[in-house]
């Protein structure tokens, strides 16, 4: 899997987590991506984390694998080398990722003019052009209300839909690259960081459980919904995650944490099935 696109070369402009790891998806699966960047670095060239000497481990880690050019692209020469480099002909050339904004020199229509079959993947905020960070995205569909306590929401400082966005630009790629082997035609395609959270939230049932149960989910803490699972502390002062999502695992915690009998006074006080089972019989 590491060489299987050897040959497609993919140019990227990019910033910040989700054009890039996108980019670099592609450059791990082997393929040639060249990425181009202001001339001194980009916007997200001195992100931290950085090494003592100010060197950021964020970008370099993000942009692994790949060759970097550095243009002025303030200036007529800079942008026509950066717009030949898009449009380069060849059936394995005309790939460009980014999530710099559609327009001026940049949009679909110029650059589809130097190559007509141009695959265009733009990566864009919300589906009406507006502007969304991963934590903004984040806060606006509702999780971190969810991962607090009740009393004050918790932000999750994991970038998800960021990287799972990443996952979704090489994908849509090469869905269009192999749609123009078949059919000669290219794509222009706008992938929205906010689409990539409510879809994702809809897959997973959130947006049906809302609609349907009419009610809303509760802070859950560490606690995970549907099933057993929860953090608790151990004697040096570290915590352990205990989950069991299966009935097997579920009685096999309670078999090793000799909890069979509050279990089941439990399901009686409740009047509901935990699922008991002895191990023998599982």
């Amino acid at each position: 899997m590491q060489h299987i696109l050897k040959g497609l070369r993919v140019v990227e402009g990019s910033a910040f987590i989700a054009a890039p790891s996108g980019g670099m998806t592609l450059a791990q699966l082997g393929a040639d991506v060249i990425r181009f960047d202001q001339i001194g670095g980009g916007i997200d060239y001195h992100r931290w984390p950085v090494t003592e000497n100010g060197k950021s481990l964020y970008w370099h880690s993000l942009n692994k694998g790949k060759r970097s050019i550095a243009v002025n692209f303030r200036n007529e020469a800079g942008r026509e080398l950066i717009k030949n480099l898009i449009a380069a002909p060849g059936e394995d050339n005309g790939l460009f990722v980014t999530n710099f904004p559609a327009k001026g020199w940049l949009a679909d229509q110029t650059l589809r003019a130097a190559r007509g079959d141009l695959i265009y993947v733009n990566l864009v905020g919300d589906r009406h052009g507006g502007n969304a960070l991963d934590y903004t995205v984040n806060s606006k569909i509702g999780l971190p209300f969810l991962s607090g306590d009740g009393e004050s929401p918790v932000n999750n400082p994991f970038p998800a839909w960021d990287v799972l966005a990443g996952q979704q630009i090489a994908i849509a790629l090469l869905a269009a690259e192999r749609h123009r082997r078949l059919s000669g035609a290219g794509q222009f395609v706008q992938l929205a960081l906010a689409d990539v959270a409510l879809a994702t939230m809809g897959h997973l049932g959130y947006v049906a459980e809302a609609e349907i149960n009419q009610e809303a989910r509760q802070p859950m803490g560490n606690h995970i919904f549907g099933t057993f699972g929860h953090d608790f502390a151990c004697k040096d002062g570290r915590r352990v995650m205990i989950v069991g999502v299966s009935p097997n695992q579920w009685n096999a915690i309670i078999n090793v944490t000799n909890t069979k009998p509050q279990i089941i006074s439990l399901e009686e006080g409740a009047l509901m099935n935990l699922d008991i089972v002895s191990l023998d019989d599982s």
